[in-house]
Formats: C-alpha cells, structure tokens, sequence
C-alpha cells in the first residue's frame, strides 16, 4: 500500500488506466498482500513490546475494539442490530523463524493489547530477469503519453521498448500450408459477414492475405542405360546432365473476399522458365489469376473466371504445397500442361461438402482443395499461360462425393470427362534417326492448325490415411500422338493411371512422417511437349515426407523408372523420343511463409 500511495496524482487521469495501473503493479509482485484482521492469526508475545508474526496487518484505525457498552433503545425508534465482536486478549506464544522476504513484525502495546503502526515494509526486489519498479512505471507513463496524444485503443498500445520480433514469431508459429488458408477463405462458416459492433467496416484490401511457398530440390541418378535416352523428367528439370540444385517452385498467394459475394486469387510464380530455353529460368509467371463470383452468402453456388486449375484429376487439383510425392502422375497430367487454362467455370459445393473439404486439409491429410461437389465449365484448351493456337474450346465436368463412415474415416470418389480439339506445336527432328530433317504433319506449322480430337475419362478414388491411405486414377481416351514412324501426329488411344499406398505416424516431438510407394503407368501421346511424342511410362516411387513442424517439410524419393525421354533432337542421325531407363534419389525441401 505504501508504494500506491507515492503514485502521482492526477484527477483527470482515467479511471480505467488507474485501475491498469494496479491490476499491473500487483501482478508484477509489488503490491504487498493485506490480509483483513479476522482471518490473520490472533497471538504476539510478552514482555512489552511484544512481536507477533502474523501477515501485515491493516493500520490501527482498521483494527477492531474492544465491545463497548450499547446505549438503551428508545422508544419508537429502529435499532439495526449491531454485530458483536468478541475480543479476546493474545496469548504468548513462541514467535517463528521470519522468512526471507516476509513482511516486518507487527508491535504490539502491551498495556492496550493493540498492534501499533508497523513501519512501511520494504517492497521487495524483483526476481532475476523481470523489470524494476521503476521501469515499470516509466513503461505506464509512456503507455499513458501515447494514449493522450494519439488516441489509440488499449488494446492497440505496444510498448516501445518491446521490439515487433515477438509479433513476427507469432506469425512465424501461425504459418501453415497456404492451402488451408484458402480452403478457410472458400468455406461458409469463415466469412466475416456481420460487422461487430462499434468496428469500422473494411476496406476490399484489408480483407486479402498473403501467403506462400517455396520449394528446392536437389536430384541424383544413381543408374542408367548408357545404351537409352539420356536422364529426362517432364515434372523436374532438374533431372538429368549438368543438374544441381534447383527452385522448382516460388510461389507467392494474394486471396480473400472482397466483399459477400466475390473472391479473388492470384498466384504468380517466380521459378518458371521459358518453355524451349536451356538456359533461361526463374522467370515470372502468372499460376493463378480468378474471381470466384458467389450466387449466394453461403457460396454453395459460385462462378469462377479466369485462369485457374481445371477440374480434371483428384491429384492435378491438389497443390503442390500439399502433395505427397514429388511430382504427379503422368497419365493425368498429361491432359492439361500446368493443370490450369483460362475459362468460365461453375461450382456446387453444398455446406456438408465445403466442411469436409476444409477437414481433411486442417487435419493433414492431404486433401485436394475446393473445386466443388459438381464443376462445369469451357476453356481454351491450349493450357496455362500458353497462347490459343485455334477457334476450338474444350468442355470438361466432374462430379465426386465426399463420404464420412462412422468410424470417422473419410473417402472421396469422383468421375469427370473433357473433350475439344488440342492443337498440338511442332518442332524439327531427323524421323527415325534419320538424316533429313522434319517437322511432323498435323502440328501447328503444318496441317494440323485446327487442331486433333482430344477427349478423356478418368475415375478417382481416396481412402484418406487415417493412419493408412489408399489413393488411385485411371483415365483412357483419345488425344493427339506422333505416329511410330515419327512423321505426322494424329489422332490415338491412351490410357494410364497410378496407384498409391501412404503411412501417416505423427510423433510427439519430431513431426509427422509420412512413408509411401506408388506405381505411375502411362502410355499415350504426350500432347503438351512439342510433337506430342507417343509415350510409354512405367516406374515405382518409395519415399517418405517428414513434416518437420507446420512451416517445414522434407521429402526423400526413389525413383525405379522406365520413361520415354520427351525431347525433341535436333541432331542428323540421332533418334528422338527414346526410353530412359535408370534409378533416381530425390530430395526437396519446402518452406511455408
């Protein structure tokens, strides 16, 4: 109490900040606890002046008296009934060792039987490493000078002497996949529709969050067919000769709803290359560039236009950030180059549906985002960020259903289907290893400018690792693929998928690990590489991806793989589109920002 009593005055100060200052004081230790005169313990010691040591007492004042005789009642009047105290005289007793740090004994008069005023205790020191007294009360004038000057909010006051790195390490624990984030921004129940009260309404900008990803690799390979093709992945340059380390990915997301019934993603990437070069990459590249236009509040029904992923393929909807094996199947991917175009796109996605969605990612395992319940939609066909080589759309639809069991697993199953015509582009090689240089008829340079019948089919199904996992695609149709003879693409069957099993072991202290093997197969025109090279792929992947915490994963991979190299050789002599044939070890580290 002493030490409240040497505060400044100042009765224009307010009351709440007078009440902080306390409620701050006490927490630090520098208030010394008054305990009431009833429940401290009733004894001292004799001879004169006698020492007891219960807790501080109050001053004398507040100490109670002795009864004192009532006067008689008079007639007529209301006494209120008046609470007797018994008094009692202390008794001797033994005074205990003092604490270090215990308050100063209390004097007791021995000829009144009453404390007498103690001496103001000392307050005590702080312990090792929290702030003097002192400071603590520049600290509150400081708080108090920012509030008379600016005006700001309690709640918005931070101390000066507090550097922001506690802020930003809060933000750094609170970093996740960007994929959750987006699944939370697409989902009902996360929309700030109603205005608290007394909050000032958003500007559009206020509501956009940044996040992102980046991803580095490094690859080995261990063997190969010196009689085969030289080392080629169509999902990884950094697979083959004169490879090291490699950005495979620099991802950086600008998302959030604008208002009640729009939401826009954009999503460039700063690691791409230019399609063609040898030795130009990290360039700048539009991914993702879209509105999600909402028909109503619980965006069960939206529309969504611009250049986003196309609904074809469980796995080429899921993102990178959130994939498990390196790079995804060939059979699926190979019907849309960089899984995106630009189009016009419908979306249902009832609430039981956007909940599950937004599950299984906040869970961790390993969902494919929100892309609707039932999709439909057009688009240009030629693939992202490439230009329309002719007056052709394509016309995709996917339908999956989500199911919960009992038991709490989740699984997904789903079809979907495109068709249009696909303008493959041309490059020169020597047919057949020849010595007389061609571009191959029906590519664009030649006849083949309005482009070739390409329509797929493709079947999904997800046993999501609740610990074990099964997922698995197949797809068959006819696309674009050189002829054997190397001389002409034209219209041919495929057909392909993968399978995979998956392991997920979260431990206490060392992250989640999740072990995996997949087998990848695929045979078919390859129609996004130049000539579309009429493929074969058939290869085994075994990993494991540790997630080290929320902000860090690590992924190692084998590879046994047996894949037609899809490069065109320009070189007299030379066969292009031959088989590699060898085994890979592969690791890629991700940061989440």
């Amino acid at each position: 109490m002493t030490r409240i009593a040497h505060l400044p005055q100042n009765r224009h100060r307010p009351l709440s900040l007078a009440f902080g200052q306390i409620a701050i004081l006490a927490m630090l230790g520098l208030l010394t606890p008054v305990a009431s005169f009833a429940q401290a313990p009733q004894s001292s010691y004799l001879p004169a002046p006698s020492v007891s040591w219960p807790v501080q007492q109050p001053p004398t004042q507040f100490a109670p008296q002795p009864p004192q005789p009532m006067a008689a009642p008079q007639a007529g009047v209301y006494q209120p009934p008046v609470a007797q105290v018994a008094w009692q005289q202390p008794t001797p007793a033994t005074p205990p060792v003092q604490p270090i740090g215990f308050p100063q004994p209390v004097v007791v008069d021995p000829a009144r039987g009453m404390p007498v005023a103690p001496p103001a205790p000392m307050p005590l020191p702080p312990a090792p490493g929290e702030p003097h007294p002192h400071d603590v009360m520049a600290r509150l004038e400081r708080v108090e000078a920012a509030l008379a000057a600016g005006h700001i909010p309690i709640e918005g006051i931070q101390d000066p002497d507090v550097a922001p790195l506690g802020s930003l390490g809060e933000y750094w624990q609170g970093v996740q996949d960007p994929e959750i984030e987006t699944i939370a921004q697409q989902t009902y129940h996360s929309r700030d529709m109603v205005q608290k009260p007394g909050e000032k309404p958003k500007k559009w900008y206020d509501k956009l969050s940044i996040r992102g990803y980046a991803q580095f690799r490094i690859n080995g390979i261990l063997d190969e067919d010196p009689a085969g093709a030289p080392a080629q992945h169509t999902g990884d340059r950094s697979v083959g000769d004169d490879q090291n380390f490699l950005i495979r990915r620099a991802r950086v997301i600008l998302s959030g709803d604008v208002s009640d019934h729009m939401y826009v993603y954009l999503q460039p990437d700063f690691a791409s290359s230019v399609p063609g070069s040898t030795d130009a990459n990290q360039f700048t590249q539009i991914r993702d560039w879209y509105a999600d236009c909402y028909l109503d509040i619980d965006k069960v029904h939206r529309i969504r236009v611009g250049q986003s992923k196309i609904p074809y393929g469980w796995e080429n909807l899921q993102s990178s950030s959130n994939r498990l094996v390196l790079d995804r199947n060939d059979a699926l991917n190979s019907a849309v180059r960089n899984e995106r175009d630009l189009g016009v796109f419908y979306y249902y996605t009832p609430k039981y549906a956007q909940d599950f969605f937004k599950m299984v990612l906040d869970e961790g395992l390993k969902g494919s985002g929100n892309y609707g319940m039932f999709g439909f939609g057009a688009h240009n066909g030629q693939g992202g960020s490439l230009q329309e080589q002719n007056d052709n759309i394509h016309i995709v639809t996917r339908l999956t259903l989500p199911w919960q069991f009992e038991n709490g697993q989740c699984v997904e199953t789903g079809i979907q289907a495109y068709t249009g015509k696909y303008t493959v582009l041309g490059s020169t090689i020597f047919p057949g290893g020849g010595v007389v240089s061609d571009t191959p008829d029906g590519t664009s340079g030649n006849t083949g400018k309005a482009g070739i019948r390409d329509e797929r089919i493709a079947a999904t199904f997800v046993y999501y690792p609740q610990p074990f996992g099964f997922q698995a695609e197949w797809n068959v149709g006819r696309g674009p693929g050189l002829n054997d003879a190397q001389t002409e693409v034209i219209e041919r069957h495929l057909y392909g998928g993968y399978a995979m099993m998956m392991y997920r072991y979260e431990t206490a202290c060392y992250g989640t690990w999740i072990p995996f093997l997949r087998y990848n197969k695929y045979k078919g025109g390859y129609k996004p590489e130049r000539n579309a090279p009429f493929s074969f792929i058939e290869e085994w992947e075994a990993g494991a991806e540790w997630q080290i915490n929320p902000q860090m994963e690590l992924t190692l991979n084998y590879t046994l793989t047996d894949r037609t190299n899809t490069t065109a050789i320009n070189r007299s002599g030379e066969l292009s589109y031959r088989q590699f044939e060898g085994d890979l070890l592969r690791c890629q580290f991700q940061v989440n920002y």
